[in-house]
């Protein structure tokens, strides 16, 4: 077995000085000399460019590894973040909203809907406690949302104005047009019993007409979209989108006759 040692290491390196020389003395020579002395360097830059690559992927696999992690942490923080933003705006302008309406009102959240009736009817975090009873109309800070039909002692549920069975007697802001206005299950709501020469066109603003009890005049409904005329031919309708978005309801102020 070969085992280098101080007389091997001279002699080496006495024989590596003599081809440099000669190699540097013997024009011929100088090529295959280097070509030899080249061999070597090759196979160990060969093996160092190995290791290195072994080496820096094993630290690029654990710096990925770890980046990876940052950033699945900073994209949770930023969503927070991002959603905390949301609700401060929605909480500050029902408060804005609160501030302004000229009636009592009661500030709550929505934390569930109804599993028989998803589209139209949510439940809020406020009860008969905090002052409400059935009947009492709610908003959201875009508009009429719906009001109470079932007051617990501290939740209530309410339906929305989607639902048809829900009714509420509307004017139309420009012409002062009165229809009653009703859900559809869907995000649109449709204003009936308008007169064949009812003055109703597109784009049109709906509002409450404060003849139906505990809603307040002037509440926004909505905006005309399409007006059309019954089979009948005796009545005209018109359809609005509302205001509210009942899909994404999360906070909503009750009014308090």
């Amino acid at each position: 077995m070969f085992r280098p040692n101080k007389k091997n290491l001279v002699f080496y390196a006495v024989v590596f000085f003599v081809i440099v020389s000669l190699s540097a003395s013997v024009p011929f020579l100088k090529k295959p000399a280097l070509f030899i002395l080249k061999i070597p360097l090759t196979v160990f830059s060969a093996i160092g460019r190995e290791f290195k690559g072994i080496i820096f992927y094993h630290n690029n696999m654990v710096k990925a590894g770890r980046l990876s992690k940052e950033v699945g942490l900073l994209s949770g923080k930023l969503e927070r973040y991002e959603e905390a933003v949301f609700e401060n705006q929605r909480l500050r302008n029902l408060l804005s909203l609160k501030k302004e309406a000229p009636y009592k009102v009661i500030a709550s959240r929505v934390i569930a809907r109804s599993p028989d009736n998803w589209a139209s009817v949510v439940i809020i975090d406020k009860g008969r406690f905090h002052g409400i009873r059935n009947g009492f109309a709610v908003l959201s800070y875009h508009g009429l949302a719906g009001r109470v039909i079932e007051a617990g002692e501290r939740l209530s549920k309410v339906m929305l104005i989607n639902d048809p069975n829900l009714s509420v007697s509307c004017i139309v802001s420009r012409s002062r047009q009165e229809g009653l206005v009703c859900g559809t299950l869907s995000n649109r709501l449709i204003m009936k019993y308008l007169p064949p020469d009812a003055d109703v066109i597109v784009s049109d603003t709906v509002l409450t007409s404060g003849l139906t009890q505990n809603y307040p005049k002037n509440l926004l409904l909505g905006t005309v979209t399409e007006v059309g005329e019954e089979f009948s031919g005796l009545s005209r309708y018109a359809i609005i989108k509302p205001s509210t978005n009942f899909s994404n309801l999360e906070e909503v102020l009750v009014i308090i006759p």
